[in-house]
This record gives structure tokens, C-alpha cells and sequence, in this order.
């Protein structure tokens, strides 16, 4: 994050610093009755559908990989309160969220198809098998009365 003015995604993206919206609110903890009256939590706020930097390709991506992250009109939240410090809070929420888009943007590996070995099958044929056997001495007998 060497520019002031973006937030690098990747060597790919780089978002404008301007979309997002930092919100300061009063941060949680323990304390009495006027302590811990500063306000040092920071919310990050990012319009997915608003956002100029990202192409529709990207944009569609995004919102299927972060559907569970989104609310309803499509707006990304993150808060970060960790430490004492707004401006720290400020830098560690913004680094999260270029992970995080820089983790939904990229690109999955393809899963191969793999085969079982035929001992691993006749492994699993053969415990069904004694189960089976088990399962029927456990029955009534057929002639006895």
C-alpha cells in the first residue's frame, strides 16, 4: 500500500482509495461509567455494485464469493477494533480487506478426478461382506422350534 490514493488488490486491481467509507464508532471492552469513550473501533464500508475499478467479469465473481459477506444492496462491511489506536485499526481493516478481495479474485485450482484403488474397493466389499454374515446369524433360525 505504497499510494496513498489506492488500495492494491493483487498486481491485477487496485481500488480507489475514495470508495471506501471508514466509519469510527465507540469500541466495546470493560471499563465503568465514562472510560473507554474514544472512538477506536473502524468500520470499512465498499459498494460492490458502486465500485468504477472493477470490470463485470470481476464484479459477478466478487458477488458470488462473497454472497454470505454482502447485505442486500450489496455493500461489504468490516470492522476491526483490535487495537487501542483508530489509525491502526484504520490500516489492519483496510489490509483485510485487500486479502480478502485478493483471495475471492483469485482464481480456483481445478480438482482432478482421482480413482480408488481396487484394494481400497475390495477392502471396503470385503467389510460389507462381514457385516453382512454378522447381521445374519444375528436372525431367527429357519428350522429350530
Amino acid at each position: 500500500m505504497a499510494d496513498a490514493a489506492w488500495v492494491e488488490i493483487g498486481r491485477a486491481l487496485r481500488i480507489p482509495r475514495a470508495e471506501l467509507e471508514y466509519h469510527a464508532t465507540r469500541s466495546g471492552g470493560p471499563g465503568g461509567q465514562h472510560v473507554n469513550t474514544s472512538s477506536t473501533r473502524v468500520e470499512l464500508w465498499w459498494s460492490l455494485a458502486g465500485s468504477g475499478a472493477l470490470s463485470e467479469a470481476q464484479r459477478a465473481l466478487l458477488r458470488e464469493r462473497l454472497a454470505s459477506r454482502l447485505d442486500a444492496e450489496g455493500w461489504l462491511r468490516l470492522v476491526e477494533s483490535g487495537s487501542r489506536s483508530q489509525h491502526r485499526n484504520k490500516e489492519a481493516v483496510t489490509e483485510r480487506f485487500a486479502a480478502l478481495l485478493g483471495t475471492a479474485l483469485r482464481p480456483r485450482k481445478a480438482r482432478k478426478p482421482t480413482r480408488l484403488p481396487r484394494a481400497v474397493k475390495q477392502r471396503r466389499l470385503d467389510a460389507k461382506r462381514r457385516r453382512g454374515g454378522v447381521k445374519r446369524l444375528r436372525g431367527k433360525l429357519g428350522d429350530e422350534e
